[in-house]
């Protein structure tokens, strides 16, 4: 598995909507793989393929599932051509992003989301989530669509991040 490079705001590939995949080729597994070693390296919890530069519609997501002692164990999820087909409630939460380093913004979003997707063995899935997992997966999702979460605020907000990131 390789470390891949976090592609960083305003690189314009993260504004592209991605395209689909038809089938998991080993490729496409092995992007999974470097997707998921890249995630684990920057302490991420989720990757969208546009942040390493890619314009497929693949992503990986690991918030760990919290275990009674405090402790969180792996609950990896590799999915290509991820769509939610329902979602319910609403949400505040703060998020951040790998390719927008130093920059965190409250978000409102669906508390509880299904989505439907393709795993890594080229089986249709779907997962209810919600919580940071339902988060995720709308973040996720958003990239992969080509919007950011720095898309969510004024223009003059996006102008000052620039300008501190020189």
């Amino acid at each position: 598995m390789t470390i891949l490079k976090i592609i960083k705001y305003p690189d314009p590939i993260l504004s592209r909507k991605t395209l689909p995949i038809e089938k998991i080729t080993p490729e496409i597994a092995k992007l999974m793989g470097d997707m998921v070693e890249t995630m684990y390296a920057e302490a991420g919890v989720g990757l969208a393929a546009p942040q390493i530069g890619i314009s497929k519609r693949v992503m990986v997501i690991d918030v760990g599932v919290e275990l009674d002692e405090g402790f969180k164990k792996p609950y990896l999820i590799q999915m290509a051509n991820p769509e939610i087909v329902s979602a319910q409630g609403e949400v505040e939460w703060e998020e951040g992003c790998l390719s927008i380093p130093d920059f965190r913004l409250n978000t409102k979003r669906k508390a509880k989301v299904v989505v439907k997707g393709m795993d890594k063995n080229n089986k249709t899935i779907e997962i209810l989530a919600e919580g940071l997992l339902a988060i995720a997966f709308q973040h996720e999702i958003d990239h992969l669509d080509g919007k950011l979460l720095i898309d969510m605020v004024s223009k003059t907000e996006r102008e000052k991040y620039l300008k501190l990131c020189k």
